[in-house]
């Protein structure tokens, strides 16, 4: 994640925040979470005039309209322990395990004081997967993608499908005038060539 709004939200996301803001669901759209994003903002360097760009990167192709049927439904709720985690990664550079900030309960969850990493050479080199990704993606940076297509290099070739769209930041996945054309199609492509 390469935002300053991403970065200073990571820093400060810590487990207790569930205490703090007394939830145990993270609802974007509810007072607490906005309290969360003011404080946010006002971080040296954090730019909110745009806030769909200061999260997902420089989007491409989204017109007005579609942004605003997106934002009447979007985005939903998710469990605070889920942003935590996403803090915890973002802030570790490591993909792991959930790390309850103690290790007694990591010990009662995985047998170990710390999270375990997730070993991303146990999938099944046979598996299809299909990857797309943008240059401008915020959420989903290049290095990361780079990092996880570095652990994917002993996967069988032809199982493995991989879509760079330089132009695209996160929410034009979603919201593409274009998305269509250059991302759906060559899904359900994908899936129609698995046996």
């Amino acid at each position: 994640m390469n935002t300053a709004l991403g970065v200073a939200a990571a820093k400060v996301f810590v487990g207790e925040i569930t205490t703090l803001l007394g939830v145990a669901e993270f609802n974007p759209k509810g007072e607490p979470v906005a309290k969360f994003l003011k404080a946010l903002c006002d971080y040296p360097g954090v730019d909110c005039y745009d806030l769909l760009t200061s999260i997902t990167g420089q989007n491409c192709c989204l017109n007005a309209s579609t942004v605003d049927l997106f934002l009447k439904n979007e985005p939903q709720s998710t469990s605070t322990k889920n942003m935590v985690h996403l803090a915890q990664t973002v802030r570790d550079g490591v993909l792991a395990k959930y790390n309850y900030g103690n290790p007694y309960f990591n010990v009662m969850h995985y047998g170990e004081a710390k999270p375990p990493i997730y070993n991303l050479s146990n999938i099944p080199h046979n598996l299809p997967i299909f990857i797309s990704y943008g240059g401008k993606d915020a959420l989903s940076d290049v290095r990361d993608v780079e990092l996880l297509l570095d652990s994917l290099k002993l996967h069988d070739v032809d199982k493995l499908t991989i879509q760079y769209i330089k132009d695209y930041a996160h929410a034009d996945f979603i919201m593409g005038v274009n998305a269509k054309d250059i991302v759906y199609n060559q899904v359900v492509s994908f899936f129609n060539h698995q046996h």
